[in-house]
Order: structure tokens, then C-alpha cells, then sequence
């Protein structure tokens, strides 16, 4: 599903959507998907189905509300997985063709309606092992101080994440939740894994602070 497609005549099945190229004279590649059409010059170089962040209408940020809440003692850490939205961004050398959503979108506002930010939103439960879905946050939630405290969301920073990918599946950079009052939440640009492929150059983005 993610990688290198050949510039050639083919279907391209992306979880619930379909890329079709069609080789065409002079050297040209019609691209298609839905009611997209991209033509092609071909040359050297192949087309890149890459997983990006859910960004979908623009929003910045990914809000992960947990199936069940979770308890966390003091001086506790505690690793799992989650499910996650995820988009596809389809490019041609270095810029992209294409960019769409896989799945039904959501959207939620976190926070007061006159200071709060629109999120894509999603419904996970708190996996011990990496589930199956195409889009995956692997989740670190720490606890320093000396009580127990209750996590019942993720709200972290997406946008222009990098992202890593393995053949089938697109996973967000490690994510920790630091329980301290406020709930701070770091996108760390680190690889979950170290097997996985980025889709470009990774960074940290800057710490999110959870107030509600």
C-alpha cells in the first residue's frame, strides 16, 4: 500500500480508495482517483503513496479520546497503543498530486468555544499491542508527581508531523502524555520503531499543553 508505485498502467488500492494510471502517448501518465485527474510527464522516477497526518481541513491538532479511561498511579509509566485517523498524500518527484482522506472524518473542538481549537477527532481503545488499522499512535503516558491521575484524552500537534510508514501501515511519531497539572503532551519526531520509514526529515513539534 505505501511506497513506490512504477509510472506504468495499474490499479493502486489504498484502504478504501482506488488509484488508477493509465499510460498514455507521448510519454504521458494520467493519474485518477475519485474525480482527480492528474497528467503526468514521464520520466525517471516512480509515484509515492505516502501516509501524512489527519489534517484533513486544515486542523493542527489530533484529539484521541480513550475508550476507557485510565487510572495511573504515582511514579508510574505506562505504554500502549492507539488507533488513529490518518490521510494519504500521493506525490511525483517532490510535490504532491494528490491528497485525500481515508475513512469518515470527524472533527471536535477541544476546549471553550472562544479559546478552544478545532481537532480532528477519534474514538481509540488503549491497545498493549499494535492494533490492527492502517493509522497507529504509540502512547507513553508518564506520571512524575505523587497522586494518581486519570487520563481520558490525547490532544496533540499534527501539523507537518513526519510520519513513518511500513508497507501497511502509517504510524504517528512516539507520542508521551505527562500527567503534571497541565497535561502536557509531546510529539517527539521520534520513530516508534526502528524498522519503520519516514516520509521526510523528522522534528519535534512544540509541547501541547492539555488545560481542559
Amino acid at each position: 500500500m505505501f511506497g513506490e508505485y512504477e509510472l506504468k498502467t495499474q490499479f493502486i488500492k489504498i484502504i478504501d480508495k482506488k488509484i488508477h494510471l493509465v499510460e498514455e502517448s507521448g510519454d504521458r501518465i494520467l493519474y485518477r482517483r475519485d474525480g482527480v485527474k492528474v497528467l503526468i510527464k514521464k520520466k525517471t522516477g516512480k509515484l509515492l503513496v505516502l501516509p501524512a497526518p489527519a489534517e484533513g481541513y486544515g486542523v493542527k491538532f489530533l484529539m484521541v479520546r480513550l475508550a476507557e479511561k485510565i487510572a495511573v498511579p504515582p511514579g508510574e509509566r505506562l505504554m500502549g497503543y492507539l488507533s488513529a485517523p490518518i490521510d494519504i498524500s500521493v506525490r511525483a518527484g517532490d510535490i504532491e498530486i494528490d491528497r485525500f482522506v481515508v475513512g469518515r472524518e470527524k472533527y471536535a473542538l477541544y476546549g471553550e468555544k472562544t479559546v478552544g481549537v478545532i481537532t480532528r477527532y477519534h474514538v481509540s481503545d488503549f491497545h498493549s499491542t499494535i492494533p490492527d488499522t492502517p493509522g497507529v499512535i504509540k502512547l507513553i503516558i508518564s506520571n512524575p508527581t505523587e497522586e494518581w491521575k486519570l487520563v481520558e484524552r490525547v490532544v496533540f500537534p499534527i501539523r507537518n508531523s513526519v510520519m513513518f510508514y511500513s508497507e501497511d501501515k502509517a504510524y504517528y511519531p512516539l507520542v508521551i502524555l505527562t500527567t503534571k497539572e497541565t497535561y502536557e503532551v509531546n510529539n517527539t519526531g521520534n520513530p516508534p520503531d526502528g524498522t519503520l520509514k519516514p516520509t521526510h526529515v523528522s522534528e519535534p513539534l512544540p509541547n501541547f499543553r492539555m488545560r481542559w
